[in-house]
């Protein structure tokens, strides 16, 4: 008896008619099955998901090279961007001190460049050095290559 009735509502709920639901949004850009371009689309999704920063931290690895000159962009590379510090390995550590000289108008320029990006700070490092500190003929407390072997 239950289960009849089951099968009534199924096949009540089946043959109703489906009415497509109107939200705000397709409202104002006009009828649903209108085409629109990828670029509305895309902006529309960006304001929505709140993603304007995010992208516009992005941008400055893109166009690091528009932004700081070739010259800079030739010896120094953005490795990171977490809460406001932008993290900047160059070639060497030359340039790593040029660069902390000038890190004020750095950070000016970047902030012109891209302003929807939050840049507070700039952390330079130098290039990566050797490690001695992993593989078969380490010793614990050694203090580089001239104490490895004993």
């Amino acid at each position: 008896m239950a289960r009849d009735l089951a099968k009534e509502l199924y096949r009540a709920f089946r043959n109703q008619p489906r009415r497509n639901k109107i939200t705000e949004s397709s409202e104002v850009r006009g009828h649903v099955t209108d085409p629109q371009s990828i670029g509305s689309v895309l902006d529309e999704l960006v304001v929505s998901r709140d993603w304007r920063q995010g992208l516009a931290e992005g941008n400055i690895f893109i166009d690091w090279e528009k932004i700081v000159g070739a010259e800079i962009a030739g010896h120094s590379t953005p490795i990171s961007l977490l809460e406001g510090v932008l993290t900047i390995q160059t070639s060497s550590t030359a340039w790593a001190t040029q660069l902390n000289l000038i890190s004020s108008d750095l950070l000016k320029t970047i902030s012109s460049s891209a302003p929807g990006a939050l840049v507070e700070k700039l952390t330079l490092i130098g290039p990566h050095a050797p490690t001695w500190k992993k593989g078969l003929r380490t010793i614990r407390g050694a203090k580089g290559p001239r104490d490895t072997y004993g």
